[in-house]
């Protein structure tokens, strides 16, 4: 500034740049402005560059405890493999006699739990509403999925130019944590936060899902009635594939229904949940009822061997969900496990809608970069071999027109795998299906994306099974294209001559999550859908995710647990029942029972 005052022209030269600034820091700062949180979760100290990432308990984010900084885990933005952040392990601790993160997260939701279980269940349902309502709000869903728009500018003093010069050193636009840690479309994102906020809708109606049974005069002046009460302290452990939907599938409906909650997000993408929980708590929910802990398995034993907690919820991978279930069931938590699939499409190639079907399929298997448990990642063309290929050539044409890339680019469709490891398992797979006799029609091996070099890119693959013959549904199909459940924009494509042929093999895949037919018969549709053994069909619908009026309802080998997640089952999963057998006599002098078995309503 010294400088810049030595001449009148100088000082011109300078207040014109410092109008130039000014007007553009005034022109972007109601992008800034519109959203109402920066990140209160991130903790940053000057020891190292990127922050790390606090819990939530008991109302307020904590700061990491510093004594614990080994076990902290990296989390790698997916596009690049650059470090953003840290993830706590919260059921780690140096000093034996001091709590962990996570027991103090379960301590202050037993605390709570008596408290908010004796609010009145209109009351939680209210809450629930502002919450939708909130949720609802564009602004709000573009802050949990396009966060906010960040410029750093760079300001010198140009000696030669005697003028103060500005440059933008870096820019976001759309800043997405969803985007950000995960890896999806931006648009991607705004649908994970939507299907969530359904949930939450679903929940502002719980009491009417929570009445219980009643019957008058089982014998004279004795009556019985049953409620659905709150278990206490459930948990939920949720996955990397949808940071926002799968948590709001969990917590909402349990505090809905009377309990507290811990939750568990995904190590590689939480700020979504912490974000969700900041919101939920402004709202006026009491601290201690939902608590956010991170980490990993150390943290995931510690909630499954925890005497407090009552319930766990988990969404993930058949390794982590059969031991989940074990683990926790062992030590007498109810559990409910969603775990793998590998979800047919079955096409009746004579009569189906050609174009449309296509589009469906290849939207179905490539979409979230085939990161999701009911993605499309087997079609089955039923009819002739030779019309199958066409079908094949079709959808390999109809994939090559999908744009890869980083999530926040507009248009792209495919954004990164989630880690270098998933990245390098699928393209293994591939590897072994085309030395096991496979055709990789598509082959998106190798895929790199200019400016984001190190990213954990695979671009759409087709692997044709049938590419010379027919499968015969009475033989087992080894190929681990159609074996394993690869997670990737990958798609295996089978050709049977008849619709008999099509629901045998899909009936024999051990999983059963979900499964659609293209067809235009009725009859067609009708037979598979009574027929077909997977726990949700669509018909001419490729992604059959049912809205939480129902339960979602994948069977088989893709789920342990016996209640399924949101709709009536939801509730039932979060109460249990309490029956109360009352004897009011008018008067005194009643028979109240003897020493032998009671029978009521004798004549």
């Amino acid at each position: 500034r010294r400088a810049a005052t030595t001449t009148a022209t100088t000082a011109a030269k300078t207040s014109s740049c410092s109008r130039l600034i000014s007007n553009f820091a005034a022109a972007t700062a109601p992008s800034l402005q519109s959203f109402k949180y920066d990140a209160p979760w991130l903790h940053y100290h000057d020891t190292q560059a990127q922050p790390e990432i606090k819990n939530f308990i008991n109302g307020a984010f904590e700061n990491p405890i510093l004594s614990n900084k080994e076990s902290n885990i990296p989390l790698l933005d997916p596009s690049s493999n650059n470090v953003l952040s840290y993830v706590p392990e919260s059921h780690s601790t140096l000093d034996k006699d001091e709590p962990s993160a996570l027991d103090r997260a379960v301590e202050a939701a037993k605390r709570a739990y008596p408290g908010w279980s004796n609010t009145p269940v209109q009351t939680r349902q209210r809450l629930m509403l502002e919450y939708a309502h909130v949720l609802h709000k564009k602004e709000v869903r573009e802050e949990i999925a396009y966060e906010f728009l960040v410029v750093i500018f760079n300001i010198f003093f140009d000696l030669e130019k005697h003028c103060f010069m500005t440059f933008v050193s870096s820019l976001f636009v759309g800043f997405s944590w969803i985007t950000l840690e995960q890896g999806k479309t931006t648009a991607d994102a705004m649908g994970d936060v939507w299907r969530g906020l359904e949930v939450v809708e679903a929940a502002t109606r719980v009491g009417s899902e929570m009445l219980g049974d009643s019957l008058q005069n089982l014998a004279s002046g004795l009556d019985t009635v049953s409620y659905r009460v709150p278990l206490g302290v459930c948990a939920g452990i949720a996955p990397f594939n949808f940071p926002a939907m799968i948590a709001l599938w969990m917590y909402p409906l349990a505090i809905a229904t009377g309990n507290t909650y811990v939750l568990k997000p995904t190590e590689k993408a939480p700020s979504a949940s912490l974000l969700l929980t900041k919101y939920l708590h402004d709202l006026g929910l009491p601290p201690g009822v939902v608590n956010v802990v991170n980490g990993s398995k150390d943290t995931v034993d510690g909630i499954l061997t925890h005497p407090d907690i009552k319930a766990i919820s988990f969404v993930g991978s058949n390794k982590a969900g059969e031991y989940i279930h074990d683990i926790g069931s062992k030590n007498g938590k109810r559990v409910q496990a969603n775990m793998g699939a590998k979800n047919h499409a079955t096409v009746m190639m004579e009569d189906a809608d050609r174009a449309s079907t296509i589009k469906a399929i290849v939207g179905a298997a490539f979409g979230a970069a085939g990161q999701r448990c009911m993605a499309l990642s087997v079609v089955v063309l039923v009819g002739d071999l030779e019309e199958s290929r066409g079908w094949a050539q079709e959808l390999v044409a109809q994939a090559k027109l999908l744009k890869v890339g980083n999530g926040f680019v507009e248009g792209v469709d495919v954004g990164p795998l989630i880690s270098k490891d998933a990245t390098d398992r699928a393209e293994e797979i591939i590897e072994q299906s085309i030395d096991e006799g496979a055709v990789c029609m598509l082959d998106g091996r190798g895929f790199t994306v200019e400016g984001f070099e190190g990213g954990n890119f695979l671009g759409p693959t087709v692997i044709n099974l049938s590419d010379q013959q027919h499968i015969d549904p009475n033989e087992q199909i080894t190929n681990p294209a159609y074996t394993e459940e690869i997670f990737a924009p990958v798609l295996t494509v089978l050709a049977v001559p008849t619709l008999d042929d099509a629901i045998s093999i899909s009936n024999k895949n051990a999983y059963g999550n979900g499964t659609a037919i293209f067809t235009t018969s009725g009859g067609a549709a009708r037979k598979y859908q009574y027929e077909i053994e997977a726990g949700q069909v669509g018909i001419n619908v490729p992604i059959p995710v049912p809205l939480p009026f129902f339960s979602f309802t994948g069977n088989k080998a893709s789920i342990r647990g016996d209640v399924n997640f949101y709709g009536k089952s939801g509730v039932h999963f979060f109460t249990q029942l309490k029956t109360v057998t009352s004897n009011w006599q008018y008067g005194k002098g009643g028979d109240l029972g003897g020493v032998t078995m009671p029978v009521l309503g004798k004549a």
